[in-house]
């Protein structure tokens, strides 16, 4: 493996990435949005980010399958919690419905990432599993959350369980859609950059890319229409029935 040749960022000049993050927030203040969310998402990514560094290093120089699957498991339960952030008057009806779904769509995902294409030893070797996991659940989460907030405003605007349902998922994978026909020539993501920064050749990096973005487009695309069938009750689909093609 080269050797690591990202240089670390001196805490004063990391300072300056909150230039733009406070003139991102002059913009909420002066056209009257709400700015306290911003400030508070922000606080605490900060927060977050921090802990988890420190965190990590343990994780990382533990070998217990226990731990590694207890902060899988932990990232399961936040990242349904908040994937409902969208519809928050039916957040508990739709909870379960959301974090089964997330949990069928990511742990079948991770299962094959890491046992048939990386065949890791151990399987939950915390570098990989880890770091996958997260994109897994983040990814499937803004998913989830796209597709409650446009099934809830399409039948809201009256259309009919089936035409909502389907525009619901369509709208849900734009954002990941998009990455994938954007890749390659207009960003480079970030796991692959980091890789690139690693000291790890372009060519391998590549293949790394290609299995995090077919997961990540497999991935919320499966836990969308899970979530989506297991959840037609609580959107008022009870009685609709679509015809094959809906």
């Amino acid at each position: 493996m080269p050797k690591s040749n990202i240089q670390a960022i001196p805490f004063q000049y990391l300072v300056l990435a909150a230039i733009p993050v406070i003139i991102t927030l002059s913009v909420f203040f002066r056209w009257s949005c709400n700015y306290f969310n911003g400030i508070y998402a922000v606080s605490r990514m900060l927060v977050q980010l921090l802990i988890i560094g420190y965190f990590l290093t343990y994780i990382f120089q533990s070998d217990c399958a226990f731990i590694v699957l207890g902060v899988v498991a932990f990232m399961l339960l936040v990242s349904a919690w908040i994937s409902l952030r969208t519809v928050p008057h039916k957040r508990k009806s739709v909870y379960f419905k959301a974090l089964l779904a997330l949990f069928i769509g990511g742990a079948s995902t991770l299962a094959l990432m890491s046992l048939a294409i990386l065949q890791l030893q151990p399987w939950y070797m915390p570098k990989y599993f880890i770091p996958l996991a997260g994109m897994v659940f983040a990814n499937s989460m803004n998913s989830i959350s796209l597709a409650a907030d446009r099934i809830n405003a399409e039948l809201g605007r009256g259309e009919s369980y089936c035409s909502a349902r389907n525009t619901a998922f369509k709208a849900a994978l734009i954002p990941t859609t998009n990455s994938l026909f954007a890749v390659g020539l207009v960003s480079i993501p970030g796991m692959m950059t980091g890789q690139i920064l690693s000291g790890i050749p372009p060519l391998i990096a590549v293949r790394y890319q290609i299995m995090i973005m077919c997961m990540i487009f497999g991935t919320s695309g499966i836990t969308t229409a899970l979530f989506l069938s297991f959840s037609k009750n609580n959107f008022g689909g009870e009685q609709s029935l679509c015809n094959k093609g809906q």
